[in-house]
């Protein structure tokens, strides 16, 4: 009986102890005092800024952000930014980087979207050569040129492919909801000697865009289509006449003559001349 006593009395201390150690760790570390996240400022759009708007103290600003979490290409200081141009929409309070600003010598608008070496023209359009309003910014298209071919008749062929367009119109931005916008210049961004191909397709032929999916870049260089292959006759040829075989003209039969020379009487062939 008294060794049951002391069992049940050591269980008891033991637990006794397990359970005050257990207390004793969660209150140091409920007490224990936590890490300080250290912050700093970080620029920032304090509006929805569109692509070409130029970025200064009246559309910009700072809030707090943790110093042990860098933003490659951020900005701490407003003045780092001011007077640049942006080369991509922004939404509010969204960071502005490096990789989203044109250099301070790009200016402002659509000039300061054109890449380094690239060119941005325009070109006439109207519902059936802008697809029906849909060719609009941001989107890819390809441009196609039908002309006077050399030795008579027409000939189209594709002359660009893959080629960003970076306004409609004055509009340098897409609708939000995708709706198409009629416009009577569209402007793509070309090489210099896509440009002077551009130039020339739209002075001397007919030129026509063709949309493509962004994400197809694939180029596919079709080829050229010609007038008279289209639109040629799908009639069969006319068999050839028969030409009958010529006869060779008769031989005709050589002549015998008899020949009798004493008793002896011999018969000689001649041929007809």
């Amino acid at each position: 009986m008294n060794s049951n006593r002391l069992l049940g009395l050591a269980v008891a201390i033991i637990l006794g102890i397990v359970a005050s150690v257990f207390v004793y760790r969660q209150f140091q570390a409920a007490s224990a005092p936590k890490p300080v996240v250290r912050m700093q400022q970080i620029v920032v759009a304090a509006e929805p800024l569109k692509l070409g708007t130029r970025v200064n103290s009246s559309n910009l600003k700072t809030i707090p952000w943790p110093q042990g979490q860098p933003v490659a290409g951020m900005f701490t200081k407003v003045d780092d930014v001011a007077n640049r141009a942006l080369i991509t929409s922004v939404a509010e309070n969204e960071p502005i980087l490096e990789s989203k600003l044109a250099s301070l010598q790009s200016g402002a608008g659509l000039a300061a979207t054109i890449p380094e070496g690239m060119r941005a023209m325009s070109v006439a359009v109207n519902d059936v050569v802008g697809v029906a309003g849909f060719v609009t910014p941001g989107t890819m298209v390809d441009v196609l040129v039908t002309g006077a071919a050399t030795g008579g008749g027409n000939i189209t062929r594709t002359i660009l492919e893959n080629v960003r367009v970076l306004a409609a119109g004055q509009k340098v931005e897409q609708d939000k909801e995708g709706k198409p916008q009629t416009v009577p210049v569209i402007t793509l961004l070309v090489t210099p000697d896509d440009a002077a191909k551009l130039a020339m397709a739209s002075t001397e032929g007919k030129i026509q865009l063709a949309l493509r999916n962004t994400i197809d870049t694939k180029n596919m260089s079709p080829p050229a289509v010609m007038q008279t292959s289209l639109f040629a006759s799908g009639a069969p040829a006319p068999a050839p006449k028969h030409v009958a075989a010529k006869t060779p003209p008769a031989v005709p039969a050589p002549f015998t003559v008899e020949v009798i020379v004493g008793t002896k009487r011999e018969t000689k062939s001649f041929q007809n001349p």
